[in-house]
């Protein structure tokens, strides 16, 4: 296979997701866009393995390793043989190509101006050896990181939201294509096949920018919003969430490493019928580095790692971190929109102390007090 659209080679996806991946040519730079929910991240996996067929090494990117842990489980699921693809971080991958002595700038982040520069110094030495690369939650990397894989790739596949925009070092849609070049292509892809009516209605009213996406038909339960008197009080209530659902996946997401440690703490003296898993990035390996993410139980995750993942319940538990912020701040409501979002069937937003957080306000209408 050469320059001919890729076939689908795992027709359980939705029409609209078929239809994404059967438009993608297998060369040339394609940025794809979609709302939560819509598969971007199942629709990235896919595309690996389709460019994997071409004899081109293949390369899943995200910024966020918890991320790439699910894309790897996504990506051992729909292996073909003889056309391997894997999933790496960012920073791993650049570290590989250009070795771990690779300059940087202040902020600690990698020179892309430098490591462009010697790129094009080398371009066409090794052509075999350049991999086609899919990005997942692209909008979170620079737009001096696309100017190098526009050198540094075969071809650059993106997959983004910019109303999910949380790192310091984020794109637009825009400056992504205009970093990939101006032949690069732009795909819409609609659809949320995620969230519950209730819950993408709720995410709504915290969506920053883009058009109003349609709502999912399928239905459930209205989120909450529940008035904590303490830690105990939260790990009881998840403790109580996973057992009346033992067969959910229950995300806790927090502001705060300690919060989530303090939760572990008491959670794994719960009796819970499955271990409970805890995610942190200072982690080098181990229990707290490589996390099973297909397995029921709950996973206690920061807000920094959430992106891409999803669970059958997601429990906010410390939205009173967030009182002190404007209510109408994007950087805020941003992170609302990804962390709500995140929720198949049901979600909590809780808070602490004697007022209801700011963020919290006007919602009567989406949500269940308690």
């Amino acid at each position: 296979m050469t320059t001919a659209n890729a076939p689908v080679l795992h027709p359980d996806l939705v029409p609209a997701q078929r239809d994404c991946l059967d438009t993608l040519p297998l060369t040339g730079n394609h940025v794809v866009s979609g709302p939560p929910g819509s598969g971007k991240s199942l629709l990235a996996a896919h595309r690996a393995v389709h460019l994997a067929l071409t004899g081109h090494p293949t390369v899943l990117l995200s910024r966020s390793n918890l991320l790439r842990q699910l894309l790897q489980g996504m990506l051992d699921g729909l292996t073909v043989p003889g056309a391997p693809a894997e999933a790496a971080t960012v920073h791993s991958w650049i570290q590989r190509r250009f070795g771990h002595d690779v300059p940087r700038t202040e902020d600690g982040w990698f020179d892309w101006t430098a490591l462009t520069h010697r790129v094009a110094a080398t371009l066409g030495e090794n052509d075999a050896a350049t991999p086609h690369l899919v990005v997942d939650e692209g909008q979170d990397l620079s737009p001096g990181f696309y100017r190098l894989v526009r050198l540094a790739a075969a071809s650059v596949t993106v997959f983004a939201d910019e109303c999910q925009r949380l790192t310091e070092t984020n794109s637009t849609l825009t400056e992504i294509t205009e970093a990939l070049g101006r032949s690069t292509s732009r795909v819409e892809i609609a659809g949320n096949h995620r969230n519950t009516r209730e819950i993408a209605s709720l995410a709504e009213h915290f969506r920053t920018a883009g058009p109003r996406p349609d709502l999912p038909f399928r239905s459930g339960p209205r989120p909450e919003v529940r008035h904590y008197s303490g830690d105990k009080d939260i790990a009881d209530d998840i403790a109580a969430r996973a057992a009346r659902q033992p067969r959910d996946r229950v995300g806790v997401i927090v502001n705060s490493l300690r919060t989530a440690a303090e939760l572990m703490r008491r959670l794994e003296r719960a009796g819970l019928a499955q271990e409970p898993q805890l995610y942190s990035s200072a982690a080098g390996s181990g229990r707290y580095r490589d996390l099973d993410l297909g397995r029921p139980g709950v996973v206690l995750v920061h807000r920094a790692s959430a992106k891409g993942l999803d669970f059958d319940t997601v429990v906010i538990p410390d939205t009173e971190t967030d009182a002190g912020t404007d209510p109408t701040a994007a950087t805020l409501r941003m992170a609302y929109y990804v962390m709500i979002t995140r929720a198949r069937e049901r979600l909590v937003l809780g808070w602490q102390g004697s007022g209801l957080p700011r963020q919290l306000a006007g919602l009567d209408g989406w949500v269940e007090s308690r």
